[in-house]
């Protein structure tokens, strides 16, 4: 658990009061744009940097000021930081024998971790001999054979290409239920952070302003920035007029309470329907012209006159520029925003 943790570099504050609590054996991933300060609070955790004040809790135990040698937890950097002229198996012992702990030990311990991994016919192959996968694959080898009791692992498939990031996540998902240790990651690609499954906390400006499961913050975020930074949800400007909220778009309902009079409303673009067969619906209708069409494959991307608004939608429409087309925006995915949030 992190409490109350500031951090500075001169008098440039990268944490601000951050607060941060991780169960143990979760899946907990820190995102956020670059500057935001997700991975100096990595560093802080790991004890290679130490906070200007508040508390950090491992287990119940203050470890605030214990050096980084003295916790049990490991870092996964982003380098990967593999010894070159040592083999994968030297590369996994290093932080055994250091600790002097058994040569018999050491074999045991470190044969198993490479077994685990899929890497046990690759332990006599030098660090330039092995793919970028199999890299990241021995870093956590090495950091996971002490049994730290968290992992932390900074950007750890930004260096990797798309393919072999899509394969990566998934071996470190079923790494993480084989071992059952507590993983920390720090990202800032929304999709990486999605697809991680577990926990995840969105930073901005050395604040942690939501955390919940993916699926729960990119459904209902508490302000503009979680819902436009997690792939950019519409926002509308909005007042309140009875039942209704007036917007660029025309007076909408919300099936969730508004507790303002003048805030902002978000939509997801793959929520909005393009047509009026909605059970009879007499609100919530909009007409609009299409500005924009790009068509990505699996879906279609379309900008609108009001708004402008976007719409992800299905490619076998084949709307063009200048076309007008029928929305329905159901009243229970327009999430009312939070207007006193960060």
């Amino acid at each position: 658990m992190v409490a109350q943790v500031n951090k500075s570099f001169g008098n440039h504050r990268v944490l601000n009061d951050a607060n941060l609590t991780v169960s143990k054996g979760e899946f907990f991933t820190l995102l956020g744009p670059s500057g935001c300060g997700k991975t100096t609070l990595l560093r802080l955790i790991a004890g290679l940097e130490l906070p200007d004040s508040g508390v950090i809790y491992l287990n119940g135990e203050d470890i605030t000021n214990v050096p980084a040698n003295k916790r049990f937890v490991n870092t996964v950097f982003q380098s990967y930081a593999l010894f070159p002229h040592l083999t994968v198996f030297e590369n996994v012992a290093f932080g055994l024998k250091a600790r002097k702990v058994d040569p018999s030990e050491v074999r045991l311990k470190v044969n198993r971790m490479l077994e685990t991994l899929d890497l046990d016919e690759l332990g006599k192959r030098f660090p330039n001999q092995l793919s970028g996968g199999q890299r990241q694959r021995v870093a956590l080898a090495r950091a996971l054979v002490n049994e730290p009791s968290v992992l932390l692992l900074d950007e750890p498939m930004s260096a990797l290409d798309p393919y072999l990031r899509a394969q990566v996540q998934s071996e470190l998902i079923e790494l993480h239920h084989r071992v059952e240790t507590t993983f920390i990651m720090v990202t800032h690609d929304q999709a990486e952070a999605m697809s991680m499954g577990g926990y995840l906390a969105v930073m901005k400006d050395g604040r942690i302003v939501q955390s919940g499961t993916p699926r729960d913050v990119y459904s209902h975020p508490k302000n503009k920035f979680v819902a436009e930074f997690l792939w950019g949800a519409n926002i509308l400007q909005a007042t309140r007029d009875g039942d209704f909220m007036i917007t660029t778009l025309g007076p909408l309902k919300t099936a969730n309470q508004v507790s303002w009079s003048e805030g902002h409303l978000a939509i997801r673009p793959e929520l909005i329907s393009l047509d009026y067969n909605q059970a009879g619906a007499n609100y919530n209708l909009v007409k609009a012209t299409v500005l924009k069409s790009v068509y990505r494959g699996p879906s279609v991307e379309l900008l609108l006159d009001p708004g402008p608004v976007k719409v992800v939608t299905s490619p076998r429409y084949n709307h063009q520029p200048g076309d007008t087309v029928s929305l329905f925006i159901s009243p229970d995915d327009l999430v009312v925003l939070d207007n006193q949030a960060a």
